[in-house]
């Protein structure tokens, strides 16, 4: 198992409340006319016509899909600021990779080409969902990493300062990313709601 110098929380599985006993159709169109009345607020007092497909600060930021690390939350970003990417850990995969070749043709549409003046920002987390995959089923995440189950020790799966820094030395050297990209990494604390930077950004060349 991968070793650093972080703290223990860093690698302490999520606890997951036991859900109550309110019938699940009800419970799902309760939260779906919740949603429906926050959007009919958001369309009369938050809503902007002019937000454009290309990023006002031509920023990329690849997140973990966990709730609590939502990047325009613990980032304090604005709409319209960042293009964000989740996925399961926040990790640099085969499918990560084909949607930036996607968003680089799109962006390319847009007036906008990936690489120069872009940044691109992987921000992790402690206590990752993901650490129960690598110990209940590593040949999923494997799979989902895109490496041999043998392999997944060299990925760093339970420290994220550990797996930002691989994941950021990956993209800079993979031709699929852009150069001119500059790329860094951060790792938010889910105890302390900071964030640090691990990786400072650096332009692809």
């Amino acid at each position: 198992m991968p070793t650093g110098s972080t703290p223990a929380d860093a690698y302490r599985a999520p606890v997951f409340p036991v859900p109550d006993s309110t019938p699940l159709p009800e419970v799902a169109m309760n939260v779906v006319s919740e949603l429906l009345a926050r959007n009919a607020s958001f369309a009369e007092t938050g809503f902007d016509a002019g937000l454009k497909i290309i990023p006002s600060k031509k920023t990329m930021i690849i997140g973990c899909v966990d709730p609590r690390v939502d990047p325009m939350d613990v980032l304090g970003l604005q709409p319209g600021e960042a293009a964000i990417i989740r996925n399961v850990g926040g990790r640099s995969n085969p499918a990560l990779l084909e949607t930036m070749t996607i968003l680089d043709t799109v962006a390319k549409a847009g007036g906008a080409p990936l690489g120069e003046g872009w940044n691109l920002i992987v921000v992790q987390h402690t206590q990752c969902g993901i650490a129960g995959c690598y110990h209940h089923a590593p040949s999923l995440l494997a799979s989902y990493m895109g490496v041999p189950e043998a392999e997944l020790d060299t990925l760093a799966i339970t420290n994220p300062y550990e797996a930002v820094a691989l994941d950021v030395e990956a993209l800079r050297a993979n031709p699929a990313i852009p150069a001119g990209f500059a790329i860094s990494g951060l790792v938010y604390d889910v105890t302390t709601g900071r964030v640090e930077t691990v990786v400072a950004p650096e332009v692809k060349g």
